[in-house]
Order: structure tokens, then sequence, then C-alpha cells
């Protein structure tokens, strides 16, 4: 690991890194409408083709939800889905946000993010209504969703994507993401890498540990 004095860029994930997530909530939601097993579907580590093409556009929410009602076999209207879908995100706490504005005076800060088109609008309206920011890609000196590039971690193409579009050298750039595979595709694409393992510290303790800002 390289010291942080040599860090000029950093790239963030969003959800477990600056959101909270709970994956479960969702597989809840879907449960309490009788479809018991749809964490066999999707969870973080693994998930379905289906959510994989619509992490990065290949799909488009009509598509998903059409599909998702046919490997259910239910008729559930479009906005139960939406609802239950949306259910793992959670809040950004207003220290985390502090937390990037104070990055971004010391280095260029990155967000990377596998989402997908029915995500974006739910935690855009969440950060707007509850940390008053109607524009949450202008937290960040660029942020990046893989439902709108077409690209997804850990695929080493999407971390160059980013990097190449803010001209960013991957021996300088240090990326931040709680699951472990997009870690080890980012270490492959060159950059300098940390896990945040959220059972142990979140991003706030993290950077303290790692003296980011001292």
């Amino acid at each position: 690991m390289q010291q942080h004095g040599s860090y000029d860029t950093l790239l963030l994930d969003l959800g477990g890194v600056l959101i909270d997530v709970d994956y479960l909530a969702t597989a809840h939601a879907f449960g309490q409408l009788g479809f018991r097993d749809f964490d066999t579907l999707y969870s973080k580590a693994k998930q379905d083709h289906l959510f994989d093409g619509f992490e990065v556009g290949a799909i488009t929410p009509a598509e998903f939800r059409d599909r998702l009602r046919k490997i259910l076999g239910t008729a559930l209207g479009d906005a139960q889905i939406d609802a239950c879908w949306n259910a793992m995100l959670g809040h950004i706490p207003q220290e985390r946000i502090a937390l990037v504005e104070r990055l971004k005076q010391r280095y260029q800060v990155l967000l990377l993010s596998n989402t997908n088109a029915i995500h974006v609008p739910a935690f855009e309206a969440i950060v707007a209504r509850e940390n008053g920011i109607s524009d949450f890609k202008g937290l960040f000196h660029g942020a990046y969703y893989s439902c709108e590039i077409g690209l997804r971690k850990p695929d080493a193409q999407a971390f160059q994507y980013v990097l190449a579009r803010h001209h960013a050298d991957p021996r300088r750039t240090l990326f931040i993401d709680d699951s472990i595979q997009h870690v080890e595709g980012a270490r492959t694409a060159g950059l300098n890498t940390e896990h945040l393992e959220l059972a142990q510290e979140d991003i706030r303790a993290m950077v303290e540990r790692l003296g980011l800002l001292d």
C-alpha cells in the first residue's frame, strides 16, 4: 500500500460506502407479498443475469419489471415492484456528505456505482429530501452509474473508463469499496485499493485510520 501523500484521486463506491444498503430488506419486501426466495435471485455478492443486464442499461426498467413478473409468476404492478426493489436503499448520514466535501479539498474525488435506472431516481430523491442536495452527482468531481456508462465493476474497463475521463493515473488512485470482488477487479486494473469491511468500520473510520486527511 502506498502512502496517502502519493494519491491524488479517490474513487469511491456508493452503496455501503456512502449510502446505507440493506439487501435483505428487498428480499423481505418481496417475501411480504408471498415471494419467499427472492434472495436466491439477488444478493450483493452474486446476482442473476437479469440484474447484471439491468445494471449496465441493457435492460430497460419496463423490461426488468416484466421479466421479474415472469420469474416470480406474479401480476405485481410497477409501483409494487419498484417499492420492493427500492426497499434496500437507506440513508446517507450527513457526516459522510461532510467527509466527501473535506476530501475534495485535497483529492480529486470520483464515484463509481453499480446501479440501475430504478434505483437512481430513488436514491437521488432520498438525498434531496434528507440531505438537501438536489444535484447528487455535483457532490463529486465526477460521478458514474453503471447503467449510464454501460460498464460495471469488477470489469477493468469500468475503472479505466472513469479514470480516463479525469486523466487520473491508476497508480495514484485509491479505490474504496465494500465488495471484495470489486476491490479485486480494481487491483487487477492497476489501482490501489482498500476493502471497507462494514462489520468493522465505516468510511469515516477508514479515512481516519489511513490518515487521508492528516
